[in-house]
């Protein structure tokens, strides 16, 4: 069984710099690709004024407040971090939560729809917070999920081999669970969830400064070497033909999110 290697964001408040994840977060939130997807997700939830719904694993909370002020709903937020939890506070967030996904501190069917963004691909057992969504959830109410696939993963530098391997250490080392998205819609559909839906959208990044500085993607190779996956020569040379894309204009990265929405079944509460 292959052995993950700790992702900064399993154990935000642990890192040397906790306010790096932040304005990671805060970077991405202001790109366009995130934001649009980020709206569809809150559509999908079908949000009403008066509705309560529930962030799980919310970060800075930018997508709850904006999801409030938007349709008039009450949103609650839970994270694992302090410093997250914190920073959704402080942004004028009121009902924030500390706590374990896999363990939801909320009664049965408190919330009138729930969603997860970008959380399932870090946790643990993804079936057991998705378990716990549900519970949460009213019949009737809706969930909604994104997390990108990286199995779908393509980069144009000179040695397509090597381009795999570091891909696939990305995907099947560096995240708990980095090649799940495409199957949370069968997920749901185990357990019980109805009217199922999923929506592709891909991220296309051709500035080298935004892959580096948001998903540090030259620095996995390097990664790669530290933990035995790559030799020093091959992470060099990875660096090297990073470099070389970037100065002949040809760099490209690209990388799908799977957004997956469904209905919780009116029976499914005894």
């Amino acid at each position: 069984m292959r052995q993950p290697v700790a992702h900064g964001f399993t154990a935000v408040d642990q890192q040397p710099r906790p306010s790096e994840f932040v304005q990671v977060l805060d970077t991405l939130n202001a790109d366009p690709f995130y934001t649009a997807y980020k709206a569809r997700l809150r559509e999908l939830l079908r949000p009403r004024p008066g509705a309560r719904f529930l962030d799980v694993g919310a970060g800075t909370g930018a997508a709850a407040l904006t999801m409030a002020q938007e349709s008039g709903s009450t949103v609650a937020a839970v994270d694992f971090s302090t410093t997250m939890a914190g920073q959704a506070h402080a942004r004028g967030l009121p009902y924030v939560t500390v706590a374990d996904a896999h363990h939801l501190p909320f009664r049965d069917t408190s919330f009138d729809g729930a969603w997860a963004d970008r959380v399932l691909q870090h946790v643990t057992e993804p079936e057991q917070v998705l378990a716990e969504m549900l519970r949460v959830i009213r019949p009737g109410g809706r969930i909604a999920l994104a997390d990108p696939d990286y199995d779908t993963q393509v980069l144009d530098i000179a040695d397509q081999q090597l381009a795999r391997r570091v891909l696939r250490f990305r995907a099947d080392v560096q995240l708990r669970n980095g090649t799940l998205a495409h199957q949370h819609a069968g997920l749901l559909n185990r357990l019980g969830v109805l009217d199922v839906t999923t929506e592709a959208r891909t991220l296309v990044v051709r500035d080298h400064r935004a892959a580096d500085n948001c998903l540090g993607l030259r620095t996995w190779a390097d990664a790669a070497a530290e933990h035995g996956h790559l030799t020093r020569a091959d992470a060099e040379q990875f660096t090297a033909q990073f470099d070389e894309a970037v100065h002949d204009g040809r760099f490209t990265y690209a990388l799908t999110f799977f957004l997956t929405a469904g209905t919780i079944a009116p029976n499914s509460r005894t």
